[in-house]
């Protein structure tokens, strides 16, 4: 399914099977699970994507010729000479390319991958569990790790991301509250908070929660404008900050985690050539858990 201009329908087309090159790996697709980036790329709200391009970063499949299942993340490539790449920072690499974005994806039968930038998945989890593990899980880990040792997590929406991490805080003896449209401006003192929807608004509403020295974290790779606010909402040593991307590191231990932590996700499938109806049922809400895309 491709994307040949934004803010236009994805196309079924026939294209040549993926030649790798040197340190890569062709991957006969299982799934691919549909994430809200999917969607920011579709609608043009990020800029210069691939084109024509087929999106798709949580990708699970079968490397061709050998009997091993590999998962693909968002993060596809840096370039590991960089200040940012040397200093375990690959995450802000300049260079770096991103899957389904700077980089063909899994909406397709087969794909391409970096060997390096792929992980093994735990063996009692099916693709399809697998495949919201690989930026639901892996980058709101990463949010969630930026909350340190934060008590009190306040989650701004509940989405896949958040599904995945309520159980891990909760393994933790965190407590978890949920803001959804309905209770967005109410009032839970907070030690921290992440925002997941990507609506500048609500960190805004977090700072108004957050107790001093406490940190609001902006975990998507999008979001509309912050509204201005009064100073003394972030006076007390409250910090704003995004998490951006995610390294390996970031997945060797998550993967290692739920190796004892079996990840519940709920999931709608979806196949391949039904891409855009799941795409759509993101945009409108539709969809509870993750859609999953099936070749």
């Amino acid at each position: 399914m491709v994307l040949d201009k934004a803010r236009a329908p994805l196309t079924q087309r026939e294209v040549e099977k993926p030649v790798a090159r040197e340190g890569q790996l062709v991957i006969r697709v299982d799934c691919c699970a549909v994430c809200r980036t999917d969607l920011h790329v579709v609608d043009g709200e990020l800029p210069d994507p691939k084109l024509p391009l087929i999106i798709g970063h949580q990708i699970v499949g079968i490397v061709v010729g050998e009997d091993r299942r590999v998962g693909v993340p968002w993060l596809a490539w840096t370039c590991g000479v960089c200040n940012y790449c040397r200093s375990g920072r690959e995450n802000l690499c300049d260079r770096a390319l991103f899957t389904g974005y700077t980089f063909d994806g899994g909406y397709a039968e087969y794909a391409v991958a970096d060997a390096r930038y792929c992980f093994d998945l735990p063996r009692d989890y099916t693709s399809e569990e697998a495949a919201p593990l690989l930026c639901a899980g892996l980058i709101g880990f990463r949010a969630y790790r930026v909350c340190g040792n934060a008590r009190r997590i306040g989650f701004y929406g509940f989405g896949s991301s958040a599904r995945i991490l309520i159980q891990i805080a909760r393994d933790d003896g965190r407590e978890v509250v949920i803001f959804t449209r309905e209770n967005a401006a109410e009032a839970h003192p907070l030690d921290a908070a992440i925002i997941f929807a990507p609506a500048g608004e609500l960190v805004v509403n977090a700072l108004r929660n957050v107790v001093k020295g406490g940190v609001v974290v902006c975990a998507g790779i999008h979001m509309s404008d912050i509204p201005s606010f009064p100073y003394e909402l972030l006076w007390g040593e409250r910090i704003i900050r995004s998490a951006a991307n995610l390294t390996r590191e970031d997945g060797r231990i998550f993967f290692e985690r739920i190796q004892s932590l079996r990840i519940e996700t709920q999931r709608t499938n979806f196949p391949l050539e039904r891409a855009n109806e799941a795409l759509d049922a993101l945009r409108s809400g539709e969809i509870q858990g993750t859609a999953i895309i099936t070749p």
